[in-house]
C-alpha cells in the first residue's frame, strides 16, 4: 500500500546561507486584489447587474444562500481574474477577497447554514453548474435546476451596455460582423466537421462596435459563415436607432457576409455597408490593366504596389443589381494579390483608395477582439453537452470581456495600458497580493508593498472614482 504524501513545507535550494522554505499558512492572503477596480468599474457601470436581471429565480429564497446576481457575479469575476474552469470554484469559494467582489455581507463565511460549509462564502462549481443545465422551461416545480435565462433580454443586454457607455450619440458607427471557428473536443451537441478550419468545432457569429461587443451567437458550424446576420442586424440597428435615430450605420464584414440577403436589408433600411467580395475571372478581368500598371511600379521600385480601380459590377444570378465595386490591384514580391469590396457608399464621399484602406481594412481589428475574448477570456470554453449550455458560457466570457472593456475605457484612460489586451490589464493590474482582515465595520485589504505597478493603480483609481465617488453610491 503506497504511503499518502501530504507535504506541508516546501524547501528549495538557494546559494547563501539562509535555507528557503515555503509554507502555505500566510492566512487569509488573496492573489486578485485588483479585483477591487473591477468592483468600482461595475459599481459606474452596472454591468453584472443588468446582466443578471435577464434571469428569473424560481428558487424558494427561505432556502437559498446565494441570489441569482451573486452567482453570476462569481463566474463573471472568477473569469476576468483568469479562472477558467467551474472546477476552479471549488478553491475559489474560500476566497475572501472575491467573496467582497460579490457583494457577501459574510466574506469569511463563518455564517453559513451547514457545518460543512462554514468557512466558504461563496458557492461551489455544482451550484454554479446548475446556472448553465437549467432547462427552458423550469419553473418552480422543478427539483433541482430553477434559475432561466431570457435569451432575448441577453440580446438587447449587450447593445443597451454599449449605448450606456456613449454621453451623446455619434454622428456614424460601423458594425463589424464576423465568424470564427470555436473547436470542440467531444460529442456536444451541434457539433460539426468544417472544412475551411479543418476540424470539428462550433461556428459563433460576432458583431462589435469599435471594443464593444453586440452579439456573440453560439451556432452550429455546418451552416454558411453568414447565417442568421440579417435577424441580428434587425434587432441590433433597430435597439439603436430607438434611441439614436439620427445616426449613420455602415456594416463591415469579410466575402463571407458577401450575400444578396443582407445587402438588400442594408437597401432598404438606410444602412450602408462595405463587404469584402470573393475574386472570380470576371473580376479579375476587370482589373486586368490596373495589375499590369502595379506590376510594372514594382519592377521599377522593388516596392509593393497597389494600383485601385472603381467599376460597377452584378454577378450572373445571385445579386439582383448592379452595385459599385472597388478593386485593389496590387503586386507583391510572390506576385499579384487582387482584392475587391462591394459597398453602398458613394464615389463623391469616399474614393476607391480611401475606401479600402480606410474604411474596408479597418474592420480587421475586430479580429484582435475576438482572439481577446477567446484567448484571455475563455470564450471557447465551450465542453457542456448542449448548445444551451454553451451557449450561456459564451455569454458569460461576452459579459466579463464587456466588464474588462469598460474597465479599459474608463480607468486606463490615460494611462500607458489605455490600448492593452485584457490578458495584459488582468497580470500588471489584477494579479496583486494582499491580506484580506475582516472586522466588524471594515474589510482591510493590505495590498503588497512590493507591488510595481502602484502609481498604475492610483490613478485607474481616481479615474474610477471620479465617475463614481466614495462613499456615496450611484
Amino acid at each position: 500500500m503506497k504511503t499518502h504524501c501530504n507535504q506541508k513545507t516546501f524547501p528549495f535550494q538557494t546559494e547563501n546561507s539562509r535555507d528557503i522554505v515555503a509554507h502555505f499558512n500566510g492566512g487569509n492572503i488573496s492573489s486578485d486584489s485588483g479585483g477591487l477596480l473591477l468592483k468600482q468599474t461595475e459599481q459606474v457601470t452596472g454591468i453584472i447587474a443588468q446582466f443578471a436581471d435577464c434571469f428569473t429565480d424560481h428558487r424558494d429564497h427561505d432556502l437559498s444562500e446565494f441570489t441569482v446576481k451573486e452567482l453570476i457575479a462569481q463566474r463573471i469575476y472568477a473569469l476576468a481574474l483568469g479562472y477558467e474552469d467551474l472546477n476552479d470554484h471549488d478553491e475559489l469559494r474560500n476566497d475572501p477577497l472575491l467573496a467582497v467582489l460579490v457583494g457577501k455581507d459574510d466574506p469569511t463565511g463563518k455564517n453559513r447554514l451547514r457545518q460543512r460549509d462554514k468557512g466558504k462564502p461563496l458557492a461551489g462549481k455544482s451550484t454554479l453548474n446548475r446556472l448553465e443545465l437549467t432547462p427552458a422551461r423550469a419553473n418552480k416545480r422543478s427539483r433541482y435546476k430553477k434559475i432561466t435565462v431570457n435569451h432575448h433580454a441577453v440580446d438587447a443586454f449587450f447593445t443597451n451596455v454599449f449605448l450606456q457607455s456613449h454621453d451623446k450619440p455619434p454622428s456614424i458607427i460601423a458594425l463589424d460582423l464576423d465568424a470564427t471557428d470555436d473547436p470542440v473536443h467531444g460529442h456536444q451537441l451541434g457539433r460539426f466537421f468544417h472544412g475551411y478550419y479543418g476540424n470539428y468545432c462550433y461556428l459563433p457569429l460576432y458583431i462589435f462596435c469599435g471594443e464593444h461587443l453586440l452579439c456573440a451567437r453560439l451556432r452550429p458550424s455546418d451552416i454558411d459563415a453568414s447565417a442568421g446576420s440579417v435577424k441580428e442586424l434587425e434587432r441590433i440597428v433597430s435597439q439603436i436607432r430607438s434611441r439614436w435615430p439620427d445616426v449613420r450605420i455602415i456594416i463591415r464584414a469579410d466575402s463571407g457576409f458577401c450575400r444578396e440577403p443582407i445587402m438588400l436589408w442594408c437597401e432598404q433600411n438606410g444602412v450602408d455597408y462595405v463587404l469584402g467580395l470573393a475574386k472570380n475571372d470576371r473580376l479579375k478581368k476587370e482589373i486586368a490593366a490596373e495589375i499590369g500598371q502595379a506590376k510594372k511600379i514594382y519592377e521599377e521600385t522593388g516596392q509593393p504596389a497597389r494600383v485601385f480601380k472603381d467599376f460597377a459590377y452584378q454577378t450572373l444570378e445571385s445579386w439582383s443589381r448592379s452595385r459599385r465595386v472597388v478593386g485593389k490591384a496590387e503586386y507583391l514580391q510572390k506576385g499579384q494579390n487582387p482584392r475587391f469590396v462591394v459597398t453602398s457608399l458613394s464615389a463623391d464621399e469616399f474614393d476607391a483608395k480611401t475606401l479600402y484602406e480606410e474604411q474596408y481594412c479597418a474592420r480587421g481589428d475586430m479580429e484582435n477582439r475576438i482572439k481577446e475574448q477567446q484567448l484571455c477570456l475563455f470564450a471557447d470554453r465551450t465542453s457542456a453537452a448542449t448548445m444551451r449550455a454553451n451557449q450561456l458560457r459564451l455569454w458569460f466570457s461576452s459579459v466579463a470581456y464587456t466588464l474588462m472593456n469598460a474597465l479599459r475605457r474608463l480607468g486606463l484612460k490615460g494611462t500607458k495600458l489605455a490600448k492593452a489586451r485584457c490578458d495584459t490589464i488582468r497580470l500588471k493590474l489584477l494579479k496583486i497580493g494582499a491580506q484580506i482582515k475582516v472586522t466588524v465595520r471594515k474589510v482591510w485589504v493590505s495590498l503588497s508593498e512590493s507591488y510595481p505597478y502602484q502609481q498604475l493603480f492610483k490613478q485607474v483609481y481616481e479615474n474610477l472614482r471620479r465617475l463614481c465617488p466614495i462613499p456615496l453610491r450611484c
